[in-house]
């Protein structure tokens, strides 16, 4: 499975969703986003500025066909404000954490209490733990154990990833899990069968609307 497939004529079945990236600066919510969109990674990523907007695809099955309309948005606090504006309708969300920093995923929980409490009430959660390949090549470097975040995401009833965007690793399988999650049966019934877009408004979002700034700003963060 692959997440760059493209659709097909032969996929009778489309569905697209709303997702949004929530998450402290330079946890690497960019870098995840392009490395699931692009397959691309980049060391000296600029820190994002509002949010960018990105668009990707997976293949479930041979007629199945899911899109991602994807809000990447900006982690430093000076954009907390404007998260509603993102996640507000979305279907499913990427709450990121760096395992290398612990107040990293202190933030992450206060995310997903936000989400829990503000956002669509059937929104789908995935907590992602990145930065695997840091601790893969010198362990002293985790500050969050994988039992420990796989405990808080068991308890808040979170999908859980540990992802690598530098190296690609469990980045398609986050993606493809939520995908699986999604109401897609309830979406093509309620569009008559063959497609269906909820909780997005995609015309608005290609032409750029004024919900989105410029994409990056000089850091040079891994973000």
């Amino acid at each position: 499975m692959s997440a760059s497939t493209p659709r097909s004529s032969v996929s009778s079945r489309f569905a697209q969703f709303k997702l949004v990236l929530l998450g402290e600066s330079a946890v690497g919510k960019s870098s995840i986003v392009e490395r699931f969109a692009k397959n691309v990674f980049d060391d000296y990523r600029e820190s994002t500025i509002g949010a960018a907007f990105l668009t990707q695809t997976i293949q479930l099955d041979s007629n199945t066909t899911v899109k991602f309309e994807i809000w990447d948005t900006a982690g430093q606090e000076r954009y907390k404000s404007l998260a509603p504006m993102y996640y507000r309708n979305a279907n499913c969300a990427v709450v990121v954490f760096d395992v290398t920093q612990a107040a990293s995923l202190t933030r992450a929980k206060a995310w997903v209490k936000e989400l829990q409490r503000q956002a669509n009430e059937n929104i789908v959660i995935a907590l992602a733990g990145n930065k695997l390949d840091i601790v893969l090549g010198d362990e002293s470097k985790r500050q969050v154990t994988t039992e420990e975040a796989q405990a808080y995401a068991k308890e808040a009833g979170l999908l859980f990833f540990e992802t690598s965007a530098k190296t690609g690793q469990n980045v398609t399988e986050l993606f493809t899990a939520i995908a699986k999650k999604l109401p897609i049966e309830s979406v093509l019934a309620s569009r008559g069968g063959a497609s269906g877009a909820v909780g997005s408004n995609s015309a608005n979002a290609r032409r750029g609307i004024d919900l989105k700034g410029p994409s990056t700003g000089a850091t040079g963060c891994q973000c």
